[in-house]
């Protein structure tokens, strides 16, 4: 079978490993390191289905949200392709955080207290802030690249995140903002599979959204993670997924694909924090490679609306991730050509996912997220001392990476 993956990530490039287990021939796109890519905007859907059709593709994977939220899996599907990820209208649940909200709170699913505003109303949310105990948070609506939420200790703070959101800081995702009081727990990340008629949770994860050890500084799209999370117990995932598949079917949404959940659990409540709808990064790559069902037949089954068919089987060892970033991430990040070494130096037994890199021969740092590492071991201690054991191999120019994923 022939698969293309849409996007080149890290969790692309976790996706893209565990498929290539199966022996199919599998492209990716735009270009990775290493792997078999083609160089294709995830936006440019014309030049995409015309790779799928001059390639016989018989299965497309979609792995960023930006194109989901566009409506690509629509555009695949009338044209007669087997695609895997939720449509356009259940897209919406990531690309309004205001939709997700509102979802959340006519089902009856334990969420933060919100109001939310638009653009004309700058002024009343500014006013608004005093009705919420600090910390508050403000989140811009739209797709931020994961850096949306703020977390504001003051409210001179939170009236400047609600000037700046407002003022285009997140580029087209502030016409809207979510107002939202700050939940103190534990936050955990839940993976699932889902179609028509079934919710099947993935092994747990956790996730490091804070670029500096101790959860300071600013948020990123992720900097580490690990699984399982063993703060999400049977009785959790019961409290959340079957309010969430009810609601699904009330209200006609034919979701079929991934959908993260992220939580935060405070005395044994889960409160749902936000909907994503496709696989986390880094959550991806601490879960797949625990998972030992073949993953082609799985989200195979889940397109095809015949989930409640697969039995997924986990390997039992803990995994850590630590995502290797670029200097002045997540502000900015520097190119300049800087060579990445050390990587043939990595124990083949630990999981190296490309995200900001290029090159052809030598891999080149591309900015942002530029790799991630995963190990696996019998604890989850074990694996953190050998994830970071073997990132002394590597090095580029102002690599930064957090030094307490997964520390007890």
């Amino acid at each position: 079978m022939k698969v293309l993956i849409i996007g080149n990530g890290g969790r692309e490039s976790a996706i893209y490993q565990a498929l290539s287990k199966a022996g199919d021939e599998i492209w990716i796109t735009p270009h990775s390191f290493g792997i078999n890519s083609v160089d294709i905007p995830v936006t440019d859907t014309e030049r995409l289905l015309q790779f799928a059709d001059n390639n016989k593709i018989d299965f497309v994977v979609v792995g960023p949200e930006v194109p989901l939220v566009n409506g690509i899996v629509d555009d695949f599907t009338a044209k007669g392709y087997k695609i895997f990820g939720p449509n356009k209208k259940c897209a919406q649940f990531e690309g309004s955080k205001k939709f997700t909200k509102e979802f959340l709170m006519r089902n009856n699913i334990p969420t933060a207290k919100y109001l939310s505003f638009d653009k004309t109303q700058q002024a009343e949310a500014i006013s608004a802030l005093e009705k919420f105990s600090l910390p508050v948070v403000v989140k811009a609506d739209g797709l931020a690249a994961g850096k949306g939420v703020l977390i504001c200790e003051t409210y001179d703070s939170a009236e400047q995140a609600i000037i700046d959101i407002f003022n285009d800081t997140f580029k087209g995702a502030g016409e809207t903002l979510v107002i939202e009081e700050f939940l103190d727990g534990i936050e955990a990340s839940l993976l699932c599979f889902v179609d028509e008629n079934t919710i099947v949770p993935l092994e747990t994860a956790r996730d490091y959204k804070r670029i500096f050890n101790d959860d300071k500084g600013e948020n990123t799209g992720g900097m580490g993670g690990y699984s399982p999370n063993p703060i999400v117990t049977e009785d959790i995932k019961k409290l959340v997924l079957e309010p969430i598949l009810n609601g699904f079917k009330k209200e006609n949404f034919d979701y079929r694909g991934v959908l993260f959940i992220g939580l935060m659990i405070k005395d044994n409540t889960p409160y749902v924090l936000e909907f994503n709808v496709r696989f986390g990064d880094p959550e991806t790559q601490s879960v797949l490679p625990r998972l030992k069902t073949n993953l082609l037949d799985v989200l195979l089954a889940t397109a095809d609306g015949n989930l409640s068919n697969i039995n997924l089987e986990w390997d039992e060892r803990c995994s850590v991730t630590v995502v290797l970033a670029s200097a002045g991430y997540p502000k900015t990040y520097v190119e300049n050509n800087v060579q990445i070494s050390g990587l043939d130096l990595v124990d083949k037994d630990v999981i190296i996912c490309h995200a900001g890199t290029r090159g052809e021969t030598i891999p080149i740092v591309n900015g942002g997220r530029v790799l991630s590492l995963t190990a696996l071991a019998d604890t989850l201690d074990q694996a953190r001392k050998k994830v970071y054991n073997q990132i002394k191999n590597v090095s580029f120019d102002g690599m930064q990476y957090r030094t307490d994923i997964a520390k007890s």
